[in-house]
């Protein structure tokens, strides 16, 4: 069995780590790679980092801010944000990324993730999706465009067509839970973790140490993302870690 991940990740907008509620009301928290640095040192498994408002605006990722944090960390590292052509993939590699996120994208253009895996391997290709359920159809509906988007696309149907294509991770956000630090969606985690043959990123909700046991516990998540417990310090990685440790939970040291 390998071990449980821990990801902090860091929303960038105009250069800026920020950080909302359910993907509104946006505050800063901070220098992208001093935080990057940081939590390498605090044992952080990878890192992600999500250019938010590069696909509303139209542009490409901020290639300058990855090279930075590339050369301050040596742990796995993903890139989102106006992904939008194996080009671009390439580019946000050759940055020094590890791994390329593709969300509107590839819903745009679900071709681009066979295109990405093909050329630069599953490995290299997380698929994210932004969830939010609705209530009528008693399912989650996928969202783009930064959560502004309903895409009408059922996320199981949604997940398991990106694996087929060769994603080789889902980034799983829970809008509803997102930032209120009430825990993971537990349900939706789950659902999506039944349905793909790949690794499931469970994000969208941490704001305790118990939280992380749950969704590890409760789900078949292979990673547990957060944000703002981190940003704002309530809790470090190391103490999560240690927690889940003499839990039983499997974490690297």
């Amino acid at each position: 069995m390998l071990p449980k991940r821990i990801i902090p990740c860091l929303d960038l907008k105009d250069g800026r780590v920020v950080k909302g509620v359910s993907f509104v009301d946006l505050k800063d928290a901070g220098d992208p790679v001093e935080l990057a640095a940081r939590y390498e040192k605090e044992g952080a498994d990878e890192l992600v980092l999500l250019d938010i408002s590069a696909t509303n605006e139209g542009r490409r990722t901020i290639l300058d801010i990855v090279e930075k944090i590339a050369q301050k960390i040596t742990i796995p590292f993903t890139v989102g944000g106006g992904v939008r052509s194996l080009e671009d993939m390439e580019r946000v590699l050759n940055a020094g990324a590890h791994k390329v996120s593709l969300n509107t994208a590839a819903i745009s253009q679900p071709s681009l993730i066979q295109i990405g895996a093909q050329n630069l391997g599953s490995q290299c290709i997380v698929v994210a999706i932004d969830a939010k359920y609705n209530p009528v159809l008693g399912s989650w509906e996928v969202y783009t465009q930064g959560g502004n988007q309903n895409t009408g696309l059922d996320v199981v149907v949604w997940a398991q067509e990106a694996a087929k294509l060769g994603a080789g991770e889902i980034l799983l956000t829970s809008m509803d839970c997102d930032g209120h630090k009430g825990g993971y969606d537990l349900e939706l985690t789950q659902a999506v973790c039944e349905s793909v043959p790949i690794p499931v990123i469970a994000s969208g909700g941490a704001g305790s140490k118990d939280d992380f046991w749950e969704v590890f516990q409760k789900t078949g998540a292979s990673a547990a993302l957060a944000a703002s417990i981190f940003h704002y310090q309530e809790t470090s990685i190391k103490s999560i870690k240690n927690y889940l440790g003499e839990k039983g939970v499997l974490v690297s040291a």
